[in-house]
């Protein structure tokens, strides 16, 4: 049996990785935070979320012991966290200065290996923070990596749809050419070593745009060489297979999917367990905790969903998990109905709950009182708080206001067309113009990338022709609408 037991809704744009650590889970969003969760009650730690980088963070990891979070981002740079207080310990600049779309750790967390959009990999000595080496391989973006348990060898998969296979000195040890049609999209190694006679062997599973996920053996022969042999294909998605991970085991895979679909695995049998429906957008990311029965689901409808295994693997195949009750997590978050909501929607119950979830509770009263709807919530000034609710305490009355301010960014956030944010900065644009590879960015944001990034669109990475930006006059009286309306 599987059940959703909790859905977190921080994020204010689109997650895209979940990792875990012993008795943490971070994730991370194109709204360029990461967040910290406890395990234990998944409530965010007081120092989340954690803001360092310029854009979307795409991919992030813990060290062994979980003393340390690594993320990397569009903005081309791998930042290394403390989680004793969410303290940034080092920046390392991706060589290239290409976004970086991947960031793995070996399981001894000696090294790191981060990859990028212009094909880079660079593999760095992580206690040192310092680059050791780098590789290049040509019109490829990379965007899936992963080490082998012993840590010696790691695979990396791109949009060109190949796997390849590199030693710790960069060599190539082998290359799966279209192992995933129309472009690799994750990759994993399975925790565990199989051995035998002359042979050592791992198992990886790989997903792609061709809406498989894929288990691997990978052989190493006493004379060195590596081979690689695909012995499953598994179809239980409909659609692009975006995210993939085993459990601590190796029992388990899970992967996530353009469907809004998880799927659970018995990865020794392929054999699928559960489909899991509760996502209302793509699923982008996908993780086992090490330390119990749990798998986080990350996704582009900004939610994370918390789901318990309560029986391992013996499960009947092909069950189907939509109706499950679902909790909120306490802290950070709202709740499911009133989300869907815009703030002046709000009725003043739904007041009264946003106070009480923000540790306001002691204005409810007041609050119901003098009638306040989601409207009037947003309308309040120092002045009305003094005068007219009578709040003494000027303390009190700053907190209030800095939730109000909040909220009225998160109301600005939520529900925004796609077509009406900046591709880099993922922000509401002001001031919309053309590239020359044809999409909109805002002026200040495609200017500062074209400064630095030697010319390439930062949506396809290819060379932009000419640096002449046109105004998008009509986006620009759209966007106006929209904001009017809203």
């Amino acid at each position: 049996m599987t059940s959703l037991i909790c859905t977190l809704q921080d994020h204010r744009d689109d997650v895209n990785w979940c990792a875990f650590s012993a008795k943490l889970l971070a994730t991370c969003s194109g709204d360029k935070t990461l967040r910290i969760y406890n395990t234990h009650d998944f409530s965010e730690l007081p120092f989340s979320p954690l803001s360092g980088h310029g854009y979307s963070v795409h991919c992030c990891c813990f060290s062994a012991c979980g003393q340390f979070l690594a993320s990397c981002s569009t903005d081309a740079t791998i930042v290394v966290w403390s989680m004793a207080a969410g303290e940034i310990e080092a920046i390392m600049e991706h060589p290239g200065r290409s976004p970086v779309r991947i960031c793995a750790l070996s399981p001894d967390s000696t090294h790191l290996v981060s990859g990028a959009s212009d094909g880079t990999l660079a593999l760095w000595d992580f206690p040192a923070k310092q680059l050791c080496r780098t590789k290049a391989v040509n019109d490829a973006t990379m965007v899936a990596g992963s080490f082998s348990p012993c840590g010696q060898v790691f695979m990396t998969g791109s949009t060109y749809g190949d796997l390849r296979l590199w030693d710790l000195d960069m060599n190539q040890l082998h290359a799966e050419k279209n192992a995933h049609d129309l472009g690799v999209t994750c990759c994993t190694f399975a925790p565990n070593i199989l051995s035998g006679g002359q042979v050592v062997q791992f198992r990886l599973a790989s997903c792609g745009q061709d809406s498989h996920l894929k288990i691997w053996a990978i052989n190493k022969f006493n004379s060195g060489a590596y081979k690689m042999q695909l012995l499953h294909t598994l179809a239980g998605q409909s659609a692009p297979v975006l995210s993939c991970a085993y459990s601590l085991d190796g029992q388990l895979l899970v992967s996530g999917s353009v469907d809004k679909t998880v799927t659970v695995y018995d990865a020794k049998n392929a054999v699928l367990l559960y489909t899991l429906n509760q996502h209302d957008r793509y699923v982008t990311a996908c993780a086992f905790s090490p330390t119990s029965p749990l798998i986080a689901t990350g996704s582009m409808d900004k939610t994370v969903n918390i789901w318990r295994l309560e029986d391992g693997c013996s499960g009947h195949g092909g069950k189907s998990l939509s109706e499950e009750s679902a909790l909120t997590s306490s802290e950070g978050s709202t709740s499911a109905g009133r989300s869907k909501l815009l703030v002046t929607d709000w009725s003043e119950e739904d007041v009264s709950e946003w106070l009480v979830e923000e540790g306001l509770g002691g204005l409810v009263d007041k609050f119901r009182a003098n009638n306040i709807d989601g409207t009037e919530l947003l309308s309040l000034t120092k002045e009305t708080l003094a005068s007219e609710l009578l709040i003494e305490s000027v303390g009190l009355r700053s907190k209030l206001l800095r939730k109000v301010e909040e909220l009225k960014g998160d109301s600005v956030c939520s529900g925004i067309p796609d077509e009406f944010l900046c591709p880099i900065t993922r922000e509401l644009m002001k001031e919309p113009v053309i590239a020359a590879d044809g999409y909109s960015y805002e002026r200040a944001a495609i200017e500062s990338w074209i400064n630095t990034k030697n010319r390439t669109s930062p949506m396809t990475n290819l060379p932009l022709l000419t640096t002449l930006l046109t105004p998008n006059h009509t986006l620009k009286m759209a966007i106006g609408r929209w904001k009017t309306s809203h």
